[in-house]
């Protein structure tokens, strides 16, 4: 997507952006919305204006397109709970369950239930999610995985060739095709996190998703922007192309109402009958059917590659309660997801490494509600840090269940001496580059892959027990694998294994298996003041994003913002993004309004002193989609306070 774009967002639906240049649209009422009496969780009409610039490119590595960048957000702050979520609608899905007196689980299910309807193009019921979940009684913390798995009968090339006899690729790519859809996670991880935590009946979770689908809602601008730009992939499927697009094959456009009769049907069936509505009868023999589809529709004919996927591929997944990914820096622990994702790890390092230097004293300049200008020495220490966890990232992690970390697992990866090593890598005034990975005891042979695509979104939620929830959620890149099942996509998550099984380096750990999950880069995470005997104190920040491989650098700028430099939720979310992935190449954010993005950042001061110090810098668009809850001083206490990114259409709730 060339350029990108503004609107002016009614949070009653038309929220976000998706019209050219300077062209605004003025608020509505979304006349399909129910009514809701709750004041907290009334959406109102206020408008938000999103600063256009057509000058500036998104980032053509990430598939789901940048969309501007909304400027005068303020900091949303409540007494007792908070959910942020990416769209409105799912946030006040979300809030309408707490108010009732739900738990975050509670209100975790709510809110997918809505994001599935009303942002298709990055979670829904037919694809993944990973979440963490804090209990204030116990100050326990427990991760669900709820990453899609692999078919029992796939096979090491299956996203390379068609069969070892015919090695033409699956058509008509790998992403379309069905060797890429995963056995979705979704549904099962929300079931086992409301019944360790949930507190209303799961039955009446789905209700507001339900009712939304019948009604209708307005398709908001980042939605119209990923139907646009799919509409080629989406004419391939039948379902697909009668809910998007018009009948003469055009997108459906941003304002205009989409209803949603079949997603209604499926969330008052999983609401009924309890996850296995999804994973076993009628859904799940429609979902095997469209992954062993062989023939596109007739609006785009053509040969389609089945996947592999059984009706007992569904019946026997299992979301898994993992360990979480905890460490310690500097007054604080923070907790991540660990394998399959990388992102717990990933994270953990660069704050290991970053314990080494004084950010604290590298500060943004000229702070102000936007999170002011970065400070070139302390991108400069945080990309290289980033280089050093994406080095190891892409040699060591995958899914452990089926290829070990090397030596005593997350604690080598971990362990403060060896991350001090890696520190002493880093030079004041020249970027590595391309960083090596290191040198762990134990480790064996392994080829580097960083392959993964992108297409996400991102929940925090705390309840008025204190109870938290950070979930991120996805079917991977924008619009999934285009195809649609019983109202939902299904997701291209397996597009995220290596195609290559090994290289000359030996076997990649990310390689494809059956049943095996494919590594991912998500970081839901949750921070906590260090109790004085080392374990967790009470909690003081919910955080993650959206954005593939781009998730670890984009919650570990919101991390240090908040824990090194004292920026509140929303100038955390809003400071300019910057991140490296371990090639020469650093990313800068270009739609900062801060940001000088003309010819390249020629002009601008960070780029230039980036570039001294060796950098090849990008500039560009970047969507990430931080959401954010603080736990922060008031008077007569404590107060919650949240942030929502300004490059997405996302929105705060509390009491």
């Amino acid at each position: 997507m060339a350029g990108w774009i503004l609107v002016v967002a009614a949070a009653a639906g038309l929220a976000g952006c998706g019209v050219t240049a300077e062209t605004s649209i003025p608020s509505v009422t979304n006349s399909t919305a129910p009514t809701h009496q709750n004041s907290a969780c009334r959406l109102g009409a206020s408008a938000d204006v999103v600063r256009s610039d057509a000058r500036l490119a998104g980032d053509s590595a990430l598939p789901e397109p940048a969309s501007g960048y909304r400027l005068g957000l303020q900091p949303v702050t409540a007494r007792n709970f908070m959910v942020v979520s990416a769209h409105p609608l799912a946030t006040q899905a979300g809030c309408e369950v707490l108010t009732a007196g739900g738990s975050a689980a509670d209100a975790a299910v709510a809110v997918q239930a809505m994001l599935g309807l009303v942002e298709p193009q990055s979670s829904g019921l037919g694809g993944g999610a990973f979440v963490l979940h804090y209990d204030a009684a116990t100050r326990a913390v427990q991760t669900y995985d709820g990453r899609e798995t692999a078919p029992a009968a796939a096979t090491p090339n299956d996203l390379r060739w068609v069969s070892d006899t015919d090695r033409s690729p699956p058509q008509p790519n790998p992403r379309a095709s069905g060797r890429s859809i995963g056995t979705p996670g979704a549904v099962r991880v929300l079931e086992q996190l409301h019944a360790d935590h949930g507190r209303l009946p799961w039955s009446g979770l789905f209700e507001a998703g339900a009712a939304r689908a019948g009604q209708g809602f307005r398709i908001g601008g980042r939605l119209a922007s990923a139907i646009a730009a799919a509409r080629a992939d989406l004419l391939r499927d039948p379902d697909a192309a009668a809910y998007f697009l018009h009948p003469d094959g055009s997108a459906r456009a941003l304002g205009s109402v989409l209803r949603n009769p079949a997603y209604a049907d499926t969330l008052r069936a999983i609401a009924q009958q309890g996850a296995d509505a999804f994973y076993r009868g009628p859904i799940a023999e429609d979902i095997v059917a469209e992954i062993g589809r062989t023939q596109a529709g007739p609006a785009a004919p053509g040969p389609l590659t089945p996947g592999a996927t059984t009706l007992a591929d569904l019946a026997a997944y299992r979301a898994m309660r993992r360990k979480p990914v905890c460490t310690d820096y500097r007054v604080y622990r923070v907790c991540g997801m660990g394998p399959p994702s990388s992102g717990g790890i990933a994270v953990a390092q660069v704050l290991g490494v970053l314990a080494t230097f004084d950010l604290g004293a590298l500060p943004p300049s000229g702070v102000d509600g936007d999170g002011g200008r970065p400070d070139v020495r302390a991108v400069h220490l945080v990309t290289e840090a980033q280089r050093l966890a994406f080095a190891d990232r892409n040699r060591y992690v995958a899914d452990t269940d089926f290829v070990p970390l090397p030596g005593a697992g997350v604690s080598a990866l971990l362990d403060p001496a060896y991350l001090q090593l890696r520190a002493r890598l880093i030079r004041p005034n020249a970027s590595l580059g391309v960083a090596p990975a290191g040198q762990i005891p134990g480790a064996t042979a392994m080829g580097a892959s960083a392959h993964e695509g992108r297409g996400t979104s991102h929940v925090a939620i705390v309840d008025a027990a204190g109870n938290a929830v950070s979930m991120t959620t996805t079917i991977e890149g924008s619009l999934g694998a285009y195809r649609l099942v019983r109202g939902f996509l299904l997701n291209n998550e397996l597009t995220d294994f290596s195609p290559l099984p090994a290289n000359a380096e030996g076997p990649i750990a990310n390689r494809l298996a059956p049943l095996k999950r494919p590594r991912s880069s998500m970081a839901p995470t949750l921070v906590f003041r260090r109790a004085a005997d080392g374990s967790i104190g009470e909690l003081r920040m919910v955080t993650g994003s959206p954005g593939g491989a781009a998730i670890i650098p984009y919650v570990t700028k919101t991390l240090v913002a908040v824990l090194d430099w004292g920026l509140d939720a929303q100038q955390s979310a809003a400071l300019a993004n910057f991140g490296a992935f371990n090639t020469a190449i650093t990313v800068l954010g270009g739609e900062h309004p801060g940001f000088d993005a003309r010819d390249g950042g020629a002009h601008e001061p960070l780029v230039t002193g980036l570039q001294a110090r060796g950098h090849r810098v990008v500039v560009n668009a970047q969507p990430s989609g931080v959401a954010t809850i603080l736990r922060v001083p008031a008077e007569g206490g404590w107060r919650w306070q949240a942030g929502v990114d300004p490059r997405r259409e996302g929105l705060a709730l509390g009491d």
